[in-house]
């Protein structure tokens, strides 16, 4: 478990390099998506074919197998389609960012019935830590070696400027600790959001959608982010379609990107709050699309008693995810009673808030200004 930046992609490499020169094999190399497997553990800047030396250079057959100069070879796979893990066997698998995987029980649980050939089938994950069921089962296990790295420890390699902006910015916070660090942070004691709360499913929403809008109204690398969420009613409760926020760029992007969710999903209206910018906000939106329907939200209570009753949605399993929501999670259950997640606007909690009380809370009782 290591920091962005840490080293985590090239210990992989050389453990698989090391495994292809004492020809064990064949070697699962699963990313979480085949695109990502490629870019980054195969032709990345740090991947193999970077890492292994001329005469040990793998050669990629098609789009999913590498075969070294010893014969030895090596299958790519995608963790989001478990399904793939039928069939073939291996003798080892490198499983790069196993904390973004979004089925990773199942792709994890399914891979492990391959490997079974030699006489030590291992394995290797490399990931930045978050506090999913997974990567808390293979902590606790007894049979997982843990190692432990900080972005810190291979400043040597990374520019001078990222040491000095991203690291010095978030050294110390919450974030930081994660992703600087490397450092699993379990659940906020006092967070209204806990991860097993949340519910994950693929079907989508049998009720009406919107897109809400928590704008941001300056655009420059230091602005709180625009939160954009979809979300669409779902029985009694809702199901949260896609996180869509941007951060640091101008009005008239992420206005362009909410109407363009806004088509996407089929959605009813543009929920938006209104409490910075006014009037000028809608006027952005219409300025991309004027037949876009625009619902104005005005928070007039603070950003916690706002929110306690979309967390007691989520307490009642009434609200369901769409895989892959892993920033908006994260966001969630680091969102404390000062207002804040991790010392930040909560831009993503705020657009969830606007999109399950206009689905959900107003459609229950009568609406109440700036709830």
């Amino acid at each position: 478990m290591g920091g962005r930046g840490s080293g985590k992609t090239r210990a992989g490499a050389e453990w698989v390099r090391g495994l292809a020169r004492q020809e064990i094999g064949p070697i699962a190399l699963v990313g979480e998506t085949m695109g990502e497997a490629l870019d980054i553990m195969v032709r990345g800047e740090s991947g193999l074919l970077a890492t292994c030396p001329d005469e040990e250079r793998p050669v990629l057959k098609g789009n999913n197998r590498l075969v070294w100069p010893n014969k030895v070879e090596a299958m790519i796979m995608t963790a989001s389609d478990p399904e793939r893990f039928r069939g073939p066997q291996f003798a080892a698998a490198w499983c790069d960012e196993i904390g973004k995987w979004p089925r990773a029980e199942e792709a994890w649980d399914q891979l492990q019935f391959g490997l079974r050939l030699g006489d030590r089938p291992q394995q290797l994950a490399t990931t930045t830590p978050r506090a999913t069921p997974l990567i808390k089962r293979l902590v606790s296990d007894n049979q997982t070696r843990v190692v432990r790295m900080t972005t810190q420890d291979n400043y040597k390699y990374l520019a001078p400027s990222f040491m000095d902006a991203v690291v010095g910015r978030y050294r110390g916070t919450l974030l930081g600790r994660q992703e600087l660090e490397g450092e699993l942070i379990e659940d906020r004691e006092d967070a209204l959001w806990q991860r097993a709360m949340f519910r994950h499913g693929s079907e989508g929403a049998d009720g009406r959608v919107v897109v809400a809008v928590d704008p941001a109204v300056t655009g420059t690398a230091r602005s709180d982010a625009c939160g954009i969420v979809v979300a669409g009613r779902s029985g009694e409760g809702a199901v949260v379609l896609e996180d869509a926020t941007l951060r640091g760029v101008q009005p008239t992007v992420w206005a362009k990107r909410a109407v363009a969710a806004f088509h996407a999903h089929d959605a009813d209206c543009i929920v938006v709050e209104v409490n910075q910018g006014g009037d000028l906000v809608k006027q952005m939106l219409h300025g991309e699309d004027p037949s876009v329907p625009v619902r104005e939200a005005r928070a007039t209570r603070g950003n916690w008693v706002r929110t306690e009753p979309v967390a007691a949605l989520y307490a009642r399993g009434l609200v369901r995810h769409v895989e892959g929501l892993t920033a908006l999670e994260d966001e969630l259950c680091a969102f404390g009673p000062d207002g804040k997640a991790d010392g930040h606007s909560p831009d993503r909690v705020d657009a969830l808030v606007w999109a399950l009380t206009e689905l959900v809370l107003n459609e229950r009782r009568p609406r109440i200004r700036g709830l």
